[in-house]
């Protein structure tokens, strides 16, 4: 017995191989290697470590008043812009990505496309990001900045 491809049968394969190739992409396996807590520009998943316990960024000292310090490897930056008070935000760029540069003139600038974010609040001071930085969660105590 012969069987002929008609077009109705290569229509429905590839339709059930598109298929199958959409919800394994979409799929939300539990087992991802941890990259839904990396990607995360909040480090929620950080957030449940008790206050003061978290992983030491700096000291008080290190952090300029009106101005801030980039952490690379963290992926934070924290800033000072009054004296005593210390925000964090994610040093991941919300235009493209790109890890954030500098620290200066009471911004925080991205050197891919020129984006400033204000280091009192991350809102944006310069385009073209469009979207502030998401805050961090740090603990400041006994002269020593941590990440919560």
């Amino acid at each position: 017995m012969t069987h002929e491809t008609t077009r109705r049968t290569v229509l429905l394969a590839t339709g059930a191989t598109g298929a199958v190739a959409l919800v394994a992409a979409c799929g939300g396996g539990g087992d991802d290697n941890g990259s839904a807590a990396t990607d995360s520009p909040t480090g929620e998943n950080a957030t449940s470590a008790p206050a003061g316990q978290g992983e030491e960024l700096a000291s008080t000292g290190e952090i300029p008043v009106g101005g801030g310090k980039i952490f690379k490897d963290e992926k934070v930056v924290v800033t000072q812009p009054e004296q005593g008070q210390f925000k964090a935000f994610s040093a991941i760029c919300t235009h493209q990505r790109c890890l954030l540069g500098s620290v200066s003139d009471g911004t925080i600038n991205c050197p891919c496309h020129g984006s400033k974010f204000r280091i009192a609040d991350g809102s944006v001071a310069n385009g073209p990001a469009t979207s502030p930085l998401p805050a961090e969660r740090i603990t400041v105590e006994g002269g020593s900045v941590r990440l919560v």
